[in-house]
């Protein structure tokens, strides 16, 4: 796995978390929750949007703490991370600019 891909499946995770929470009938929805504590449709929708926000937040810190670019909690390590084939996918400094690309470069 590149270091590209590996930051694509992070996106990946994050827009199959946000919709499977917000859409109604799916298995992890939280919509009813939502509605039952009284939330309008609207309401419900910025929470939705914060949720994603925060998961953008979440998922690229973690890519960049991994690359050693970032803290993950109160620690900044450079961390050496190969898939199971023995590629290097993060810790090079390339993970940085693909996260970049994958969470804020196609919202620019």
């Amino acid at each position: 796995m590149t270091p590209e891909d590996f930051a694509k499946e992070f996106r990946m995770l994050k827009d199959d978390l946000v919709k499977g929470y917000f859409t109604k009938g799916g298995e992890i929805s939280r919509i009813q929750i939502l509605k039952d504590a009284g939330l309008s449709d609207k309401q419900i929708e910025v929470v939705g949007s914060v949720f994603s926000d925060g998961l953008t937040d979440a998922l690229y810190t973690v890519l960049l703490g991994l690359d050693g670019c970032a803290t993950i909690g109160s620690e900044q390590n450079d961390y050496v991370l190969k898939d199971e084939d023995g590629n290097l996918v993060a810790g090079s400094g390339e993970l940085e600019s693909y996260a970049w690309e994958e969470f804020h470069g196609s919202q620019i």
